[in-house]
């Protein structure tokens, strides 16, 4: 919504500044363990309040009910490895935590080949590449290496050791809460549930993080933020089931952000009805792209907005990406790294894009025309004061403004509906309102 003061004014240290602050926020943490629990997830939570001290950090204890769901026990790792038959390390989880399966039981025990096989996870189609593979809900241990590693492995007797425990204790979980001067909410959700991978985890938590430093310097707010760090899913779903009725009163529209820092093209997965507030402003921000974007349906989700817009949820919650999850190569494996994959440049695009996004909610309203039929813009000083040929086209955003001003369509629609420029149009209608020519009938989209 706009109280028809001309556009949001946000201030910013520039785009190379700010892809560069969240290309080092990933790099530190980069080596925490997170899962749906844990000692990560609780350090990952404390480097954001040190960057962001608003932040809120709740713990949910085990075993609290979420709607049909529970909150698992905590998982926590001192150690784990393989070692071969002679003394060699195969793999490390102090080197990399991937070559660990999620959530997985503590064991100490010696193996044959043929008996550690069972317990190896490779991706023969990626040979180099060591897959990320959680057992989060089934009680089992597991390891991950490369296949290239796998072929490579003589026969003999294994030591595996995995210290690690599964307790009662709890999920941790962050929320930045910005108000506005309406009870409007935007939705921001972002997980802090993987490993070491960088589009797929760290790019969402940096350009968040980074949306609500640049929301928070906006000089003006006229609708309410909400920046969510969850775990993914489980996170969600309790989140929902604590705050279900305050959302759905006032959540106008809102994003799950994720895999948003790469070079590559932009994608968007829209809420389930595909037509909400979120998907019209995300449609009309990227269709102004001149390169290619890639608008997924509803069939192809895979993140948190299928809980976000889930039936009796039905929350206005899509998610503009990069390249979406699952379809860039290095997605759920040791390849998605920083600098070959994520890169300052690309979180700062993403940035942008959704800066765009929320400027747009901001700004938006419904004109609604005060004169009947078209007013006299000419003692007003807004008509050309000779007509002639070619002059009415300097004013046509404006006449075609108020041809659509009757309160029932916002400025964004008309965008859509007449091909102009929506920042033209918030100009000319900021001219009008000054004027006394429209009024703002709200927006509730």
């Amino acid at each position: 919504m706009s109280s028809g003061k001309g556009a949001p004014t946000i201030t910013n240290s520039g785009d190379l500044e700010a892809g560069q602050r969240m290309f080092e926020l990933c790099k530190e943490l980069w080596p925490l363990n997170r899962s749906l629990t844990g000692p990560g997830n609780r350090e990952t939570l404390q480097i954001l309040a040190r960057e962001f001290p608003e932040i809120e950090i709740f713990e949910v204890p085990s075993g609290v009910e979420a709607f049909d769901w529970n909150v698992p026990q905590e998982w926590s790792v001192n150690e784990a490895w393989i070692k071969g038959p002679a003394g060699e390390v195969i793999a490390d989880f102090s080197v990399n935590n991937l070559h660990l399966v999620g959530y997985s039981s503590p064991v100490h025990a010696r193996l044959s080949l043929e008996e550690l096989q069972s317990f190896l996870h490779t991706l023969p189609a990626q040979p180099d590449a060591i897959p990320y593979v959680t057992s989060y809900y089934n009680q089992t241990w597991g390891f991950c290496i490369s296949e290239n590693q796998r072929q490579g492995l003589a026969p003999g007797t294994y030591e595996v050791l995995i210290d690690s425990k599964l307790f009662s204790g709890a999920m941790s979980y962050g929320e930045i809460f910005l108000p506005g001067e309406n009870k409007s909410e935007v939705l921001l959700s972002t997980y802090i549930c993987h490993p070491s991978m960088a589009n797929n985890e760290l790019s969402g938590i940096a350009v968040s993080l980074q949306l609500a430093r640049d929301l928070k310097e906006m000089k003006q707010r006229e609708n309410s933020y909400r920046v969510l760090f969850l775990p993914e899913t489980i996170g969600a779903i309790y989140y929902l089931s604590q705050n279900l009725a305050n959302l759905q009163e006032n959540v106008i529209a809102g994003y799950v952000v994720t895999c948003v820092g790469d070079e590559r093209g932009f994608s968007y997965v829209p809420s389930r009805k595909g037509d909400s507030y979120a998907d019209k402003v995300a449609h009309y921000v990227l269709d102004g792209l001149k390169s290619e974007v890639t608008f997924y349906e509803w069939k192809d989700r895979q993140s948190d907005e299928r809980q976000y817009s889930a039936p009796l949820v039905d929350l206005p919650v899509g998610s503009i990406m990069r390249s979406k999850y699952g379809s860039y190569p290095e997605y759920h494996t040791s390849l998605d790294t920083l600098g070959d994959v994520v890169t300052p440049a690309g979180l700062a695009g993403a940035r942008n894009i959704y800066l765009e996004a929320l400027r747009i909610i901001e700004a938006n309203f419904k004109p609604l025309a005060t004169t009947f039929c078209e007013p006299q813009l000419g003692k007003r000083g807004l008509y050309p004061n000779i007509g002639k040929k070619g002059v009415y086209e300097d004013i046509r955003v404006l006449r075609d403004l108020l041809s659509w001003s009757d309160g029932s369509i916002s400025l964004l629609e008309i965008a859509q509906k007449s091909g102009h420029d929506f920042w033209a149009l918030h100009e000319s209608a900021t001219l009008l309102l000054n004027e006394g020519l429209v009024q703002n009938n709200s927006v509730r989209t």
